[in-house]
């Protein structure tokens, strides 16, 4: 199902992931769930109104299975360029294999038996690029290159697995999946120091968070 989390901006309930569409500049579709998802990230997108052909550009928080896994499949629909941080853009691409020498990386090349390349245009995003009115912030340890993104028109973070939610709470991305931890504990202090105040924060995993978004990622920061 479909939720409005606030004013143009839909939360996408997949199969234990979480994807969001956004009405920014264009129509942007954050993440794309597993391989399984298909139907219903498409179910979800008639839902609000769109089909696939609509949407006019992705931004990836990072490369996982579960965030990547519908894009080969939607390619065929898509006229849209693929947004992500270097590391992981790379590894959509082809172009770098996950290292077996990290317990992630190792991982990440077994999941990617289950997924294919996409034939999507790949745009490789820098810490401070502006993409429609998010600005993208390089937020390492779950994963090399993952990205937050921050929208202050949009009031709006979208901090993909640099953190879960329970219970209202934000909490870090844990060791057995993420590359460092220690990354990610300073990913989150930075990214709560330099990111403009935000009410809603979309993460993977978890129930989006509709109002105090920027007070949960900086409480969050001062216990890592």
């Amino acid at each position: 199902m479909a939720t409005e989390l606030g004013d143009g901006v839909w939360h996408f309930e997949l199969r234990g992931v979480n994807a969001f569409l956004i009405f920014d500049d264009v129509p942007t579709l954050v993440d794309a769930g597993t391989p399984w998802d298909e139907s219903t990230l498409r179910t979800n997108l008639a839902e609000i109104g769109l089909t696939a052909t609509d949407i006019e550009r992705i931004l990836l928080t990072h490369y996982d299975l579960d965030h990547v896994g519908t894009l080969d499949a939607l390619a065929a629909d898509l006229d849209a360029s693929v947004y992500a941080g270097a590391f992981d853009a790379e590894i959509l691409a082809g172009q770098r294999a996950p290292p077996l020498s990290n317990h992630k990386g190792a991982f990440q090349r077994l999941t990617g038996l289950l997924t294919s390349q996409p034939s999507l245009a790949i745009e490789t995003i820098d810490d401070g690029d502006e993409i429609g009115s998010f600005t993208a912030y390089h937020t390492p340890g779950h994963t090399p290159g993952h990205v937050a993104y921050v929208s202050r028109d949009l009031n709006v973070g979208l901090l993909g697995d640099l953190v879960t939610e329970s219970d209202g709470a934000l909490n870090p991305s844990e060791w057995v999946m993420s590359y460092d931890t220690g990354a990610v504990g300073e990913s989150i202090r930075q990214l709560a120091e330099r990111a403009p105040p935000f009410e809603i924060a979309c993460m993977g995993h978890g129930s989006p968070l509709v109002s105090g978004g920027s007070d949960a990622l900086d409480a969050l920061a001062e216990q890592v």
